[in-house]
């Protein structure tokens, strides 16, 4: 077992405790050495166990994998019901743990290892104890809504969504409140949720940027029925009209390639989308609005003044229309010192924001939040499944890959992590768990696929993992039903003959593959743990201090992590 320094274990902190405390609280005592130091160790013990973090469980049979484990692991593990399975492997809070029989002490140092070299997922308070519950308490009264999110906030945000808006935002509030800025920019914003909640919600002035022109209209759509439903609840309560700052939608993309300065004057064009108005985002001197008919329409600069002078209960917060500056100027001079922030960001992205936060001296505070770890490239693997790459020839340059950053861990030996690896990284070990306990039927899916897999290479060998994608309901389905439907999307014969013995002996090795499965899954957090790590060390290389702050309840939000980090002050 590895000892951790205790602040990578011992001192994660929730938002509420972050509001109470000042710019120190982001600056990380776990010092340079000892970053470097624990990306040994994850490096040396992934290292070792990469046979676990890089195989395919639909590989089960095809490729014996069982057999891969030493024989003293298959005999204390074969047998594990499935509730042990989670007590005694994947639970690393469970201090009570009842072993049907003694255990190897390999297999052991391999759990306790895994769990002490990765940073936690819960927010914990007093005496270690886990601050927050399988579902968070916001939720408790209904389901589907948060009872500390506004509800004008709440409309088209599924629960998850509005648990993260309104945790990051208050965090990005803070920090915004620590450096001194007004302004955000919100990269990969989507639908503008997150966007909505700072500008609306905590009144800063927002800029967002989503590749994606159909959900930057849609972004400035919801932007409009926010401010529709504020005008009519102030009338019926005949409140005062209210300046609200307005946030900027733009479309792009963001290149990973390309420099800091680039990305600033992407921010700064006022139109990414096209001149049909279904499509056009909401710059500076406009918003989407709801009209009586139900239907939306743009705002200029002239209809907002009428507004505000008629005594309209949302007014534009524009001082520069009073002033007669151009409205497109105004907002510019205000990116002089921003936050930088994302929610999941994926693949590349992160490490691109991260790169220019560091570079950029505009920027003075971020808030990073990963995902989909698999879509980051790698000298080994440059263009992953699902990326989307610049028209320009991919540079060879080890320093503009996603991973790894830091040019200390790019120098340790076996410091790769395959695509499966990080692939892994992103499964929600928390809501694996939960279906342990339950027993669920849906631990069968493994199997199923991999029983298929077997029948698949024996008819053609040269199909191997094909994306048969999600078969619905396929846990209240017989394998031969099973069979039917995935292997007609590989192109062969739904009624392939199937050797009914065949598949009733596949079948009876359920509860192993189970346990290989959780066995890699034991490695997810540990991956996950070094690629953040290592862009850590890539900020403290770059002078900039950093904290990993597990913020969102990961039984509800599996990429809970967000990295935060501040610049000094000038």
């Amino acid at each position: 077992m590895v000892a951790l320094p205790a602040l990578a274990v011992n001192n994660p902190m929730s938002t509420e405790l972050l509001a109470t405390q000042n710019v120190e609280v982001f600056t990380s005592s776990f010092s340079s050495e000892q970053q470097k130091e624990l990306a040994n160790r994850l490096v040396a013990f992934l290292s070792q166990y990469s046979h676990l973090s890089d195989s395919f469980i639909i590989e089960f049979f095809s490729e014996n994998l069982w057999d891969t484990l030493p024989k003293t692991w298959q005999t204390v593990l074969q047998d594990l019901s499935f509730p042990q399975i989670a007590d005694l492997l994947l639970d690393a809070s469970n201090n009570n743990r009842r072993y049907p029989s003694v255990w190897p002490l390999s297999l052991l140092a391999f759990r306790a290892t895994a769990h002490a070299l990765a940073f936690p997922r819960e927010c914990r308070c007093d005496g270690g104890r886990a601050a927050e519950p399988k579902k968070p308490e916001e939720f408790l009264e209904n389901h589907s809504q948060s009872s500390l999110l506004g509800h004008i906030f709440r409309k088209h945000v599924k629960p998850k969504k509005q648990h993260e808006i309104r945790k990051l935002g208050m965090l990005v509030k803070q920090i915004c409140q620590q450096t001194g800025c007004r302004s955000v920019v919100d990269v990969g914003s989507g639908q503008g949720h997150l966007t909505r909640f700072l500008s609306f919600g905590l009144r800063l002035s927002v800029t967002a940027i989503e590749a994606d022109p159909t959900l930057v209209a849609m972004a400035s759509r919801f932007d409009g029925e926010l401010l529709w439903v504020l005008e009519k609840e102030n009338q019926k309560k005949k409140l005062r009209c209210e300046a609200l700052p307005i946030p900027r939608h733009v479309a792009g993309w963001v290149n990973p390639r390309e420099s800091w300065e680039v990305f600033i004057q992407q921010l700064k064009i006022p139109d990414h989308v096209s001149n049909d108005p279904t499509t056009r985002c909401c710059i500076v001197t406009q918003t989407s609005r709801r009209s009586r008919g139900g239907h939306s329409q743009n705002l200029n600069q002239n209809n907002a003044e009428e507004e505000t002078s008629s005594g309209s209960c949302c007014s534009f917060n524009h001082s520069a229309h009073e002033k007669g500056v151009n409205p497109d100027e105004s907002h510019l001079q205000r990116y002089n010192d921003f936050v930088l922030t994302g929610l999941h960001a994926c693949g590349d992205l992160s490490a691109t924001l991260l790169r220019h936060f560091v570079s950029c001296p505009h920027v003075r505070g971020i808030t990073s939040v990963a995902c989909c770890y698999m879509k980051i490239t790698t000298k080994e693997n440059p263009t992953p499944p699902g990326l989307v790459t610049p028209p320009d020839p991919l540079p060879s340059d080890p320093e503009s890959f996603g991973y790894p950053m830091s040019c200390w861990v790019r120098g340790l030996p076996g410091h790769q992590l395959s695509y499966k690896a990080r692939e892994g990284a992103c499964h929600a070990v928390e809501d694996y768990v939960r279906r342990l306990r339950e027993e669920s039927e849906l631990l069968r899916s493994h199997c199923y696929r991999a029983m298929l897999e077997t029948f698949i290479r024996d008819t053609r060998p040269d199909i191997r993992r094909a994306g048969i994608q999600t078969i619905k309901k396929s846990h209240l389905l017989s394998f031969t039903e099973y069979a039917r439907l995935g292997l007609a999307r590989v192109g062969l014969p739904p009624d392939l003959p199937l050797d009914p013995e065949r598949v009733a002996a596949m079948l009876k090795h359920q509860n192993k593959v189970v346990v290989y499965f959780s066995l890699s899954l034991l490695l997810a957090p540990v991956v996950e743990t070094l690629v953040l790590l290592d862009r850590m060390i890539y900020l403290q290389e770059n002078d900039v201090a950093s904290r990993l702050v597990p913020l969102f309840n990961p039984n509800f939000s599996p990429r809970n992590f967000v990295l935060v980090a501040l610049k000094p002050s000038r």
